[in-house]
This record gives C-alpha cells, structure tokens and sequence, in this order.
C-alpha cells in the first residue's frame, strides 16, 4: 500500500515504515503529524484518485529530527566587466517516519518504534590488550638482520682542470 501526498508543498510517494526529509515542519522532533491532502492511495491494485484529494485520506508520521540539508552555492560572474558575487544557502529540513496510510475511517493499529542509537560513551567498553605472537615479522626482521650488506662500488671523481 502505498500513497501519493503533498507534505510541505511538495509530493512525495510514501509507504509505511519510510523515512522523508521534508521542508522543514514546525512540530517538534518527536511529535506526531497528520497530513490531510492525500492525493492517490494504491491498495494492494486498487487505485483511489483524489479530486484534488482523497475525502478522509490521512497520513500518520512522526517527526525524527530537524536538520540542514546540503550547502548549495550559487556563483554569478559577468565576464569581462569585473563582477562576481559568490552566495550559499543551506536548506532547513525535517526528517519524518510514516507510521501508516490511513483510508477513510481507519485508525493507526500500531506505531512505528523509533530506534535511537545510544552515545559512543555508553557503547564502546574498555579492550582488554591482547598480546599476540608475530613470528612472521619477527623470522623476517631475524633474516635482515643475519643477511651480510653489499656495499654499491665507491664512484671515482671526473679529474678536475686546470686554471689558466
């Protein structure tokens, strides 16, 4: 099952349990949303066409985590006149998990979980040091060591001239 919405002034083919990066939301991170304007539901090959939307159409999503999208720069130049200006922008995003496309008359059954990663402290544990034998490298290092060094033959000096 999947649907067509608008979220935000764009529309975005959504199905449960997927993540969007929208524009950004003023809901905070966390908190449930509901989006009306459904255009298209597809269930199982069984189309409903909204006329702009479907009546009774809703989107059930949670809102993840507000966010900067990547940094665009635009660079204008007119050549041969000594104008240029150099501007960027970053554009403010929302990051959403769909928990469910809901017909008319239909309720959300069960949430999505939202899995959040613990910090790198709680999760990395002291390494206990474990001594590991190299006999590879240490055969090695043994064999360079006995190995007799051969000297390159010593160049002779071009005779130097003479002053006059």
């Amino acid at each position: 099952m999947y649907a067509i919405v608008e979220i935000a002034g764009q529309q975005f083919k959504v199905t449960r349990g997927t993540k969007v990066y929208v524009n950004r939301l003023e809901a905070s991170e966390g908190s449930k949303v509901e989006f009306d304007k459904v255009l298209l539901i597809d269930t199982d090959g069984k189309v409903q066409i909204g006329t702009p939307s479907v009546d009774g159409a809703k989107v059930a999503a949670t809102v993840l985590a507000h966010l900067k999208g990547d940094k665009v720069i635009v660079f204008k130049k007119k050549r041969r006149k000594g104008y240029q200006k150099s501007n960027g922008h970053r554009q403010q995003l929302s990051q959403i998990l769909i928990q469910g496309v809901l017909a008319k008359g239909e309720t959300l059954k069960d949430e999505l979980v939202i899995e959040k990663k613990a910090p790198i402290a709680e999760v990395e544990k002291p390494v206990e040091e474990v001594k590991t034998k190299k006999p590879a490298v240490k055969k090695a290092k043994a064999e360079a060591a006995e190995a007799p060094v051969k000297k390159a033959p010593a160049k002779k000096a071009a005779p130097k001239k003479a002053a006059k």
